[in-house]
């Protein structure tokens, strides 16, 4: 198996076009074309990681954070991007990051975070706006159904909690060949008028190619006419943060134990307690204080992230309960995220993961 199956896998899942556009997520040292030996996943590719990797005889290392964000006009060892850089490329270790996009779908990093806490109900906290396209083809009667299933089956027509949704408008399309054609129907040279249905499916921006393709594929004429419209709305499968619901509602210092327990982390910094009981719960992996307004504006009781300044802890304003639990407590389930895309894909594959526990920060 080559590193490109294991990056195809994981891009099937979170599309890099949903990174942001400071993110560096892709395959960052490596060639997508070497035989896998195994994978290592883990938070961070730092130097103990290679080093793993090394020593466990894996040449991919599957990571969270890209461990390079901007260009790098030297590397000479003096940094430790740079010497992560220089021990993968000695080693032929290969070093892949699914980041802010992993972030930005819904089942990704924050409904791991929700998981721990058995959140119900959950939904994207801030959606995306303009992820999604409106195809508008013309077919003839005849073959509707199968560029209908064709487009279907390469990802067009969810909407929420449905698939293969359509609508179709029936009418009648007229077309003139010239002496280089060789139409379906119709003789070149003369005007043809033909009875079809004008059909319409959603899709979203990154799968265009693959629904454009099926669409070719499986539409009888030479010339398919359709058009690709953006679209403005929002997006609730992809966007950041997450709100949902706990089983029931708790006391807020019971409620931020059980964070400090499911999260594992050595303290939790919290905002000063409403005297209120906690039901619903907003989060948001890594650095999140930019969606403390969203958290606020969903009615969610309290809030979990991470990264949080001295004076954003004002902004809660007793709206709601901010937990901070950190930024690698935050995240660490990514690596069971990883695990599981690529065993449900790959059945007789075992990757391994990391022992190195990489967190920068400690706690006295």
């Amino acid at each position: 198996m080559k590193i490109r199956e294991i990056i195809n896998t994981i891009a099937a899942f979170a599309p890099p076009s949903l990174q942001e556009g400071y993110d560096n997520a892709g395959l960052i040292f490596g060639n997508p074309d070497w035989e896998v030996s195994n994978v290592l996943l883990t938070l961070d590719a730092t130097e103990d990681v290679i080093r793993e990797a090394v020593d466990k005889g894996c040449n991919l290392v599957v990571a969270h954070h890209p461990i390079v964000f901007g260009g790098l006009k030297k590397i000479n060892g003096n940094s430790y991007v740079e010497r992560v850089a220089i021990l993968a490329i000695k080693h032929d270790i290969a070093v892949y990051a699914a980041h802010t996009n992993l972030d930005n779908v819904l089942a990704g990093v924050n409904a791991r975070m929700a998981e721990q806490l058995a959140l119900r109900d959950c939904r994207i906290l801030d959606p995306k706006p303009s992820l999604l396209k409106k195809l508008y083809t013309f077919v003839p009667m005849a073959q509707l159904e199968q560029v209908r299933a064709a487009v279907f089956a390469a990802g067009a027509g969810h909407i929420g909690h449905y698939s293969e949704c359509s609508f179709q408008a029936d009418g009648q399309g007229t077309f003139k060949g010239d002496d280089s054609t060789s139409p379906f129907v119709g003789q070149p040279g003369l005007r043809h008028t033909e009875p079809e249905a004008k059909l319409e499916v959603v899709l979203p921006r990154y799968l265009e190619g693959a629904v454009v393709k099926a669409l070719l594929a499986a539409h009888p004429y030479e010339e398919v006419a359709y058009d690709l419209v953006s679209l403005d709305n929002s997006w609730g499968e992809a966007g950041a943060g997450m709100v949902g619901w706990l089983p029931e509602p708790m006391d807020e210092m019971a409620f931020l134990h059980l964070v400090k327990e499911q999260f594992r982390t050595g303290c939790v910094r919290y905002t000063p307690l409403r005297g209120k009981p906690v039901h619903k719960v907003a989060l948001c992996g890594g650095a999140g204080s930019f969606l403390l307004k969203k958290a606020i504006a969903a009615g969610a009781d309290a809030y979990i992230s991470a990264d949080f300044k001295y004076h954003e802890f004002f902004d809660a304003d007793n709206q709601l309960v901010i937990a901070d639990v950190g930024h690698f407590e935050s995240e660490q389930f990514t690596v069971e995220l990883f695990y599981h895309i690529l065993t449900q894909n790959f059945r007789n594959f075992a990757p391994l993961k990391s022992s190195i526990r990489t967190n920068p920060v400690n706690y006295l």
